[in-house]
């Protein structure tokens, strides 16, 4: 009984993982000024069990978070495929030249800090990575400083990864915070929804009904998103760029959702209903979980050593899309749950969008369209601009 609190096997794991899930889950009831950070408060739960001594496998872990996130990125995807080549035609090239400004402001940042602060830039590239919370970034940055002979590297730039990767997630949010005042934005008179679907794309009932295994289409989108995200991409430096695992999912998802619905496999009770939903909820929930047991002892010691990275990982999170967004919204005049949506895909961060949806009106789609507007681009460029900074300093 006594090593179901203290061992690192499979029970330990998934008791851990739980206790984070219903601990932050009820925490993330609390509002403090109409405001509440709702299921973020798993990462921060996780945090602080891995931070008191709670040691778990980390290959177990690294499963369970990548499981999550791919639950969660499949589920976003058939959220928003029905209507997201539509609402690209609207507005998404405005977004993602928007994101692509995002991830160019975040790098030159990054690149002036470590000139001005004396820093090493490979060193730099992890915190960069965890400002930005792009995991298959960082992976590619540590394979690029491997193959370049310099291992030793890749050890320090997860340690600037693990302490600035906490804090970006709650900064992300903090910027969707900021921006509603800063903006003058009153959610009352703030639209809710979009255009529907048009009428030749809808189903007739009998498509769904006749589904009796509506699991076989979505391990099916997440086997061959699988597959669409370990193709590599050449791009003329030393690594090719993959959209990973959360990346290709996303995609597969995207098409699978406006596909299926277009040719009548499926309706929109199958890419929008409770299921999804529930499956959303539940893989951001391992996600942040996984995440949080996983850093809380590294963030730690880390910030005893490099607590100036905190403070630059703070600035490259918030400066690039608080000015990005802001433009969005004055000039542009987007749409404030669009925003968020766009917050956490130009910045691959799942919590930004489990927090806007939270703050979203029920049943509206916009923050996952944001979202996966932008997510596709911004990932690839992630993964190539954090490569480009290590490459920099050889």
């Amino acid at each position: 009984m006594y090593n179901l609190f203290t061992g690192s096997g499979v029970g330990p794991t998934i008791f851990y993982l739980a206790v984070s899930i219903f601990l932050g889950l009820l925490l993330g009831k609390i509002k403090i000024a109409k405001i509440s950070l709702g299921i973020t408060w798993v990462l921060f739960i996780g945090i602080l069990l891995s931070a008191l001594g709670v040691t778990l496998n980390a290959q177990m872990l690294h499963i369970v978070k990548e499981f999550g996130l791919i639950l969660f990125v499949t589920a976003v995807g058939l959220q928003v495929g029905p209507t997201f080549f539509n609402s690209f035609k609207k507005g998404g090239l405005a977004m993602n030249l928007m994101a692509l400004t995002n991830v160019a402001l975040g790098v030159l940042i990054t690149y002036i800090i470590a000139k001005v602060a004396n820093e090493s830039l490979t060193d730099m590239a992890g915190v960069y990575t965890g400002a930005i919370t792009n995991t298959p970034g960082l992976s590619a940055a540590q394979q690029a400083v491997t193959d370049a002979g310099d291992p030793d590297s890749a050890s320090r730039l997860a340690a600037g990864y693990a302490v600035t990767y906490p804090l970006a997630v709650v900064g992300m949010i903090m910027t969707c915070i900021i921006l509603r005042p800063l903006c003058r934005i009153d959610l009352k008179n703030e639209p809710t929804a979009i255009t529907e679907i048009s009428n030749d794309n809808v189903v007739c009932t009998r498509h769904a009904t006749s589904m009796k295994q509506p699991l076989i289409p979505l391990f099916i989108i997440i086997a061959l998103g699988i597959i669409i995200g370990s193709i590599p991409i050449p791009v003329g430096m030393d690594a090719p760029v993959k959209l990973g695992l959360a990346g290709g999912p996303l995609v597969t998802a995207i098409i699978g959702g406006w596909l299926g619905v277009k040719k009548g496999w499926f309706d929109t009770d199958f890419t929008d209903g409770k299921g999804v939903h529930m499956l959303r909820e539940v893989g951001i929930a391992l996600f942040l979980a996984g995440v949080g047991l996983g850093a809380g002892g590294v963030f730690v010691e880390t910030v005893k050593v490099h607590y100036l990275w905190v403070l630059y990982g703070v600035i490259i999170t918030i400066v690039p899309p608080m000015i990005v967004a802001t433009f969005g919204r004055l000039v542009l005049k987007m749409n404030y749950y669009t925003l968020m949506g766009f917050i956490g895909g130009s910045h691959t961060d799942p919590p930004t969008l489990a927090f806007a949806n939270n703050i979203a009106p029920e049943g509206s789609k916009l923050p996952n369209t944001g979202y996966a507007t932008v997510y596709p681009l911004t990932m690839f460029l992630r993964i190539f601009t954090a490569q480009l900074l290590v490459l920099l300093a050889m």
